[in-house]
């Protein structure tokens, strides 16, 4: 046993070693130099080609490649449309699940002038391989290494035909983020899948979602150590568990799951495309096996049913060499092995078309050392890998297993996944996912003609019937089950125990929070053990940014308490829904508001007063120039008439004016400002009420604006987070602040003053405010409104799925009315309702009146404007030199013209001054002479017509 161990660490030793000398001497410099030996160098094309198949042919993936790799084979040499006559032969070789053996069957084959591999289906022998095809420029085509880690440029001749890994872990974090889910537990065979794992914590951290313990395991490892594994995992609080093995042995982590009750209900197991594969690849599944798979999910690669893919498998039962590898079943790694044969061979077809040369070259650097049995100088370089390398990333048709098309990143175009649900005695389809539009019910080619959509509410599956026989989407976690309750910290607090406080009850604790808790923990579907633990020594309330933190650390599972949420604590603790309302507000000592002699004015403020009295002037000249012309009562000397304007304006005050209105215009002005009148008076008659008998209370204080410009002592609550927002937010200095540790403290301060010792006011949240407020009969009041706004609630540790759970329990406390009845309980307290300095607030100003100004203003402008048309037409009708020219005889030689002169601002005045029955009475006269005149001009001119010449 020990030489065999001596002889195999001299092999990989000189594997190691010939790595090393590859990566120092490129062999493609080689072919400069002139020493090299080449073979096959004819222009003509080849009658035969050699390429080659890595692959473990015992096992589900390699029982199922083998037969579609070797019908592949035929299907090309037998199709006269490809490589023009040119034969494949198929060189197969054994990896038998060994990197070691692998490299040794990868070498031996290389030996045969392969210019290209198929397979291998294992990652880490794929790892080994890849670095022997680099280096002799072979292209390796893989249908069963899914390792993301193989995607790197690191191996550049590695080509996968199937999709990554990286896509089916992307798939897995949608459908966990699909049902709301936030930890999983990975469970994964070391070798294989910790790429893979790795990349699903990526994915899930996109989705807020962790994986909360990686769970490997060896492949040999026996089902004593598997049991042990799962044991360990079932005491921690995840119930949702990803698979992720390869199919040779992954059932056994489910019989292990199953003997220890871990495939009931509440348990998601999810595995990935090996499970599926392992049930494909049976005839028929025995019962028992699909007796302990009941509700997995699983992933399973998504192939087109295409003609082509129909054709193939109509045929699979009958392949010649499918007796050869066993009983083989179908599965879709056999359609992937069946479309690489197919991607060689179109590769090869357009590299010969193009001129390719099949040749190969020998590097000196590449010989044996006296002794070796490695016979490294007969592996030769494909001087055309690069080429034909190309050639494969170009290639786009379609396979039996879809569209074969590479992305810039060497990926299949469109992975795509059926989601399946292991039901009964087979398996069913309850959705799609696709790297375009995620999760649906509806196949991807369906999609891919339209935009693509990833939000939330595109995402559908189909109902899923769950492990325990359960079609209820289970929570995905419960409470580890190690004994250990749910360690819950409660401040110890020195005031306001009213909200916490220490208790001699078996609970240990009481108060306001504590019974919300209870109320909330007990509509949960689910029992939570529970335990209080006092914070703080009692002599000093504790500091609750430590208590937040403490719980983060994980000393504490939770805080129950008068916590308020802000924002450096959601930082590092989850909080549930707000179960009571807070902000800081100030509270002053206040006085009764001595009564003023000039309080009638107080209703209105100066903007309004001002207003309201030029509109009192500004209508009453209004009515008086729409009414002057046709009333005698807006008539007389100037005197007479100003004072008319003054008082008829202010009587409409009372309505008592005396003065009638007779025009039109002036009474549509006169009712709209009635109205007007009316709204005014009766504010101002409620406001002066109001002001008059409700007590009004001032302070020094006016809010916290007033006391951020003062030097006065502040007073804040010990603990509370008012110290970090006033200092650090509001820039008052500390200096300044005075902490109180109860509301004697409080009634202390506040009485002393701030010259006395004590402070000018306090800050403090709402509710200690009002339960403060409450037992001083009203004594000090809030001053100014509330300049923060927060609430209270529990504290969890990050991601606990239990702050989500009650939060959606204190939303039904309060809904169904539970939560106000706990408020009654434990704080009712006196309303102290009489407000501090809102005189100001309460007096009426402009805003709450210009439309009614503005509307009687536009009738005021409209009024005018019609009464000055009317005037200006009567103007130019009549003109003042008319009553003083005579009419004078015009001669019938001569024409005659009436001279135009200007009219001055007077004669305008005048005419307006005058009344309207003077106008209507000059108009008519002048009409009259008008006519006059006219019959005398006719009767001159017919006389001269009629006398003798």
């Amino acid at each position: 046993m020990e030489e065999v161990l001596l002889i195999s660490r001299f092999i990989t030793r000189s594997l190691i070693l010939l790595s090393l000398w590859f990566l120092c001497f490129p062999p493609g410099v080689v072919c400069h130099t002139g020493n090299v030996s080449t073979s096959s160098n004819s222009s003509s094309k080849p009658k035969v080609i050699n390429i080659g198949a890595l692959f473990t042919l015992n096992s589900v993936l390699g029982e199922a490649a083998k037969p579609a790799i070797q019908a592949a084979v035929d299907d090309v040499n037998s199709d006269p449309t490809i490589l023009n006559g040119v034969q494949l032969k198929l060189l197969i070789s054994d990896t038998n699940c060994s990197g070691f053996i692998g490299t040794m069957e990868a070498l031996q084959l290389m030996e045969s002038d392969v210019v290209a591999a198929i397979g291998p289906q294992s990652s880490g022998i794929a790892h080994v391989i890849s670095h022997v095809v680099n280096e002799l420029h072979v292209p390796l085509l893989s249908f069963g290494a899914t390792d993301p880690t193989l995607s790197s440029m690191q191996y550049p001749y590695f080509l996968r035909t199937t999709p990554s890994d990286h896509f089916q872990m992307y798939a897995i974090a949608d459908i966990v983020d699909y049902y709301g889910w936030r930890e999983v537990i990975a469970i994964f065979v070391d070798d294989y899948g910790r790429s893979g794992i790795s990349v699903l914590g990526d994915a899930l951290a996109k989705k807020r979602a962790k994986i909360s313990y990686k769970a490997a395991f060896s492949p040999g490892d026996t089902e004593s150590k598997i049991n042990d594994l799962l044991v360990e995992v079932n005491l921690m609080e995840s119930r949702v568990y990803v698979v992720h093995v390869n199919p040779d042995t992954g059932l056994n982590i489910f019989s292990v799951a199953k003997a220890l009750n871990m495939m009931g209900s509440g348990y998601v197991w999810i595995a990935t495309d090996w499970l599926p594969s392992y049930l494909d690849s049976k005839d028929a599944v025995d019962s028992n096996t699909m007796n302990i798979l009941q509700g997995v999910i699983a992933l399973r690669h998504y192939t087109p049913d295409t003609d082509l893919k129909k054709s193939f498998m109509s045929k699979w039962n009958t392949l010649k060499y499918k007796g050869s590898a066993g009983h083989a079943g179908f599965n879709s790694y056999a359609l992937y092995a069946y479309d690489s044969v197919w991607l060689a061979a179109h590769a090869l077809d357009g590299f010969l078309n193009e001129g390719g040369n099949l040749s190969f070259s020998y590097d000196p650097k590449l010989h044996d050392t006296n002794g070796s049995m490695l016979h490294l100088a007969s592996l030769r370089v494909f001087n055309g890998g690069e080429q034909l390398l190309q050639t494969l990333l170009r290639m786009n048709f379609t396979g039996v297993s879809g569209q074969i098309q590479f992305d810039p990143d060497k990926h299949l175009v469109h992975p795509a996944y059926d989601v399946l649900n292991i039901v009964g005695t087979g398996t069913r389809r309850i959705g799609y996912w696709s790297n375009y539009s995620h999760l649906s019910v509806v196949p991807p080619e369906s999609l891919y003609t339209k935009p693509p959509n990833i939000s939330t509410g595109s995402q559908h599956l189909y109902s899923v019937i769950w492990p325990g026989d359960t079609t209820s989407t289970p929570r995905g976690w419960v409470f580890p089950n190690n004994g250990q309750p749910l360690r819950i910290a409660v401040p110890n607090r020195v005031g306001y125990k009213e909200f916490a406080s220490k208790d001699k009850s078996p609970q240990g604790v009481r108060g306001y929070c504590i019974d919300v808790f209870e109320a909330a923990i007990s509509l949960l579907p689910y029992a939570v053990p529970h335990t209080y633990m006092l914070y703080g020594d009692g002599k000093r309330n504790p500091s609750y940014n430590e208590l937040v933190s403490r719980v983060a650390q994980n000393v504490y599972d939770a805080a129950v308490g008068d916590i308020t949420i802000v924002t450096n604590r959601t930082k590092i603790v989850d909080f549930t829904q707000p179960y009571m309302e807070s902000g800081l507000v100030v509270v002053a000592p206040v006085k009764e508001a001595k009564s003023n002699p000039w309080a009638f004015l107080k209703p209105f403020t100066a903007e309004m007063w001002l207003v309201t009295a030029m509109f009192f002037l500004f209508v009453g000249a209004v009515v008086w120039i729409l009414e002057h012309r046709i009333n005698s009562e807006f008539r007389g000397p100037p005197r007479r008439q100003l004072i008319t304007i003054c008082w008829f304006s202010f009587s409409t005050m009372f309505f008592s004016h005396r003065e009638n209105t007779v025009s039109t215009l002036g009474r549509m002005v006169l009712i709209i400002w009635l109205f007007v009148v009316l709204i005014i008076n009766s504010s101002y008659t409620a406001s002066l009420t109001s002001i008059l008998t409700v007590q009004q209370l001032t302070s020094g204080i006016q809010g916290i604006d007033s006391l951020i410009s003062s030097t006065e002592p502040i007073g804040i609550q010990d603990g509370s987070f008012a110290l970090n927002y006033l200092v650090d937010e509001l820039n008052i200095a500390q200096s300044r602040i005075v902490k109180l540790k109860n509301p004697e403290a409080y009634l202390r301060a506040l009485k002393l003053g701030p010259k006395k010792g004590g402070v000018a006011a306090i800050v403090d949240e709402l509710p200690y405010v009002e339960l403060f407020l409450s037992n001083t009969n009203c004594l000090y009041r809030i001053v100014g409104p509330e300049f923060t706004k927060s609430g209270w609630g529990f504290a969890f540790q990050r991601d606990s799925p239990l702050a989500v759970d009650m939060s959606t329990a204190i939303l039904q406390l309060s809904e169904n009315g539970d939560l106000q009845k706990i408020h009654n309980k434990w704080l009712t307290h006196s309303d102290c309702s009489s407000q501090v300095n809102q005189v100001d607030e309460n007096q009426l100003s402009l805003n709450s009146f210009w439309g009614l100004f503005l509307i009687c203003g536009i009738a005021c402008v409209l009024a005018l404007t019609i009464f000055c048309c009317r005037v200006f037409t009567q103007y130019r009708r009549f003109s003042p030199e008319d009553e003083e020219s005579e009419i004078e005889t015009i001669e019938p030689s001569r024409s005659s013209r009436r001279s135009i002169r200007s009219t001055s601002f007077k004669q305008i005045i005048d005419f307006v001054d005058k009344k309207e029955e003077e106008i209507k009475e000059m108009l008519k006269r002048k009409n009259s002479n008008s006519n006059k005149q006219q019959t005398s001009i006719h009767s001159f001119s017919d006389g001269q017509a009629s006398s003798p010449s």
